[in-house]
């Protein structure tokens, strides 16, 4: 579930800084955004027009009768309802276009920044509330371009030109008609204040819902293994009924709202028709300036109470906006990334006292120090929690490690730059992750400079050509969502071909044999004995099967090292590892 730190917002009514940022994103469309704001306008300065010539129609060729002029004066107010009607066809395209392409480069921009953040920052966030900062929340921002700042600059245009129209007909009808207005002002601020706060616990709801949706299905099978059906039921259940009262408070505030317009509109067309009349009748005004009134109440009030709708989309786009940049302002990357892209390296490997934490001083690693010599395999065995998948994750720089040194052919390992050192460290870890892709996709990771030559090339040295072609479409065989269609077993073997495709120069392993029976085992002890073949590779593993054949064994205690040498160094000084051994093989 989210935490307060995820959803929380500044609760600004209007922040002038953020609203900056967001429209910076338009400055590679400001010509189209320039256009668009002119055809705005122009539709706010046509509307006014119909009145006064539906004026003009009824008090020079009806009241007075003139054929002529009557039908001119209707193929002119067609022509101005075909051109308004163009006008704003084509204004509300390009602004959702508009929109639209903004939220692209927005998107992209979010996803870049979450491709790069490191694992600590998925530790404490869900992955849910990520998905709705990339999705729903940016969605949300599209609407400040299509139905936001320009609507809004157009609505108070209009309603100007309106105002100014009523006033050169007849100041005193418009004062009647006006009447109602401080009372609609003042209940559409109230309105405005109370849906935005209405909206930020609709969009904290709803990142709680993705949040608990996303986890729940990715976690069914623990769910239903260990019948807890009802029990998370009930939770979505609370959760789903916070989303919908956060929902129907909206909708209170617009059941109210939009009544209270109606009926304020409906005063100001009562006090028009009580005064108008009378005026009619005492010839001090014309029936075309009656009928032209009754037109630009409906203009007057309908912009007003739009204006509502189009301050609560761009509050809610603001709402939207902070929450994203808040994810594109974290700084979630591995600090102290170099630009050192050393050619050729060998692979040779030292840690010198080093410390790690995942959270403050709470030492997973202790003083570690050891090294690897290029193209040797060490082993790293030891008890859960010991310490071993912690070593890997802060060579790969999943992790920052604390105090102390890594060196990679000598050179600091915070030295490198961060892109190529991930090129030269490849990593299987033991719950392989494949996409809902075809086989060679997963392999490849859809890089085009790879054939499915050197795919097949791969499989064979590794041994899944025996199962891959035994497949339907063979290398194009879609494995499914998380490699579904396969086995722990072939999965494995993917991940071997993956990394052995890109030809590191160091290799990790992490439990690569601890889900898979006896006879898979021995398949990935040969894929093992291929790909780790004259390159540096780190095996960690809970079976001695695997490691015993290694260059050096390192055996880990409490973020320590305990023992470390070759497998037979280590049986004749009777320890750890020498009880682990007899454990599994006595």
């Amino acid at each position: 579930m989210s935490n307060s730190k995820d959803t929380s917002v500044s609760g600004k009514a209007f922040d002038l800084t953020l609203f900056l940022r967001v429209m910076a994103y338009a400055n590679p469309y400001r010509a189209l955004f320039s256009f668009t704001g002119l055809l705005v306008l122009m539709a706010a300065a046509l509307a006014p027009l119909r009145p006064m010539l539906i004026q003009h129609t009824l008090d020079n060729s009806i009241i007075v009768p003139d054929l002529g002029l009557l039908k001119t004066m209707t193929l002119l107010i067609v022509a101005f309802l075909i051109l308004e009607a163009c006008v704003q066809f084509v204004q509300t395209y390009l602004a959702n276009w508009l929109g639209q392409s903004v939220i692209r480069d927005l998107r992209i921009d979010v996803f870049r920044k979450i491709s790069n953040f490191r694992l600590k920052y998925f530790d404490q966030t869900p992955i849910g509330t990520l998905v709705t900062r990339a999705v729903s929340d940016i969605e949300t921002i599209a609407n400040v371009f299509s139905e936001g700042v320009l609507i809004i600059l157009g609505e108070i245009l209009k309603l100007t030109v309106v105002l100014a129209f009523m006033l050169f007909i007849d100041w005193r009808l418009t004062l009647i008609c006006v009447i109602p207005i401080p009372i609609l002002l003042f209940a559409t601020n109230v309105f405005k204040n109370y849906i935005k706060l209405a909206f930020q616990d609709v969009r904290t709801e709803v990142s709680r819902l993705n949040a608990f949706v996303q986890e729940h299905i990715t976690g069914m099978a623990i769910v239903q293994i260990f019948n807890r059906e009802d029990q998370e039921m009930k939770k979505f259940e609370e959760i789903n009924a916070r989303h919908r009262d956060a929902h129907l408070r909206t909708v209170l505030a617009n059941s109210i709202f939009f009544p209270v317009v109606e009926i304020l509109s409906a005063l100001s067309l009562a006090l028009l028709i009580w005064w108008g009349s009378r005026e009619v009748l005492a010839t001090t005004v014309t029936y075309g300036d009656l009928v032209a009134f009754l037109l630009y109440i409906y203009m007057l009030f309908r912009p007003i109470r739009q204006l509502a709708d189009r301050f609560n989309t761009l509050q809610m786009g603001m709402v939207a906006s902070e929450r994203v940049f808040k994810v594109l302002d974290t700084e979630a990357q591995i600090a102290g990334s170099g630009v050192d892209v050393t050619p050729n390296i060998k692979g040779e490997i030292e840690f010198k006292n080093v410390w790690f934490a995942y959270n403050e001083e709470d030492w997973v690693l202790r003083d570690v120090s050891f090294k690897v010599k290029a193209g040797q395999r060490i082993a790293i065995v030891g008890a859960t929690g010991a310490g071993k998948t912690s070593i890997i994750n802060i060579l790969s720089r999943f992790y920052e490690y604390n105090k102390g040194n890594i060196l990679v052919d000598g050179t600091e390992l915070r030295d490198f730059d961060a892109r190529y050192l991930s090129r030269q460290v490849g990593v299987v870890l033991q719950d392989v992750f494949l996409f809902s892709d075809s086989i060679y996709n997963n392999i490849t990771l859809n890089n085009s400079e790879i054939k499915l030559e050197d795919v097949k090339a791969a499989a064979e040295q590794v041994g899944a050509n025996r199962f891959i072609d035994q497949l339907p479409d063979t290398y194009n065989f879609d494995v499914k969502e998380r490699g579904g269609m396969l086995s722990v077993g072939q999965r494995q073997l993917l991940a071997f071909i993956r990394a052995y495709i890109y030809n590191p120069a160091i290799l990790i392993l992490d439990e690569a044999t601890s889900s898979v029976d006896t006879e898979t085992e021995m398949m990935i002890q040969e894929a093992i004995e291929q790909i780790t073949k004259d390159r540096t590779s780190i095996i960690i593993a809970h079976r001695l099967a695997t490691v015993q054949y290694a260059d050096l064994i390192m055996v880990m205690e409490k973020g320590e090292i305990v023992e470390i040498g070759s497998h037979q160094d280590l049986l004749k000084i009777d320890g750890y590892y020498k009880n682990l051994y007899d454990l599994q093989f006595v």
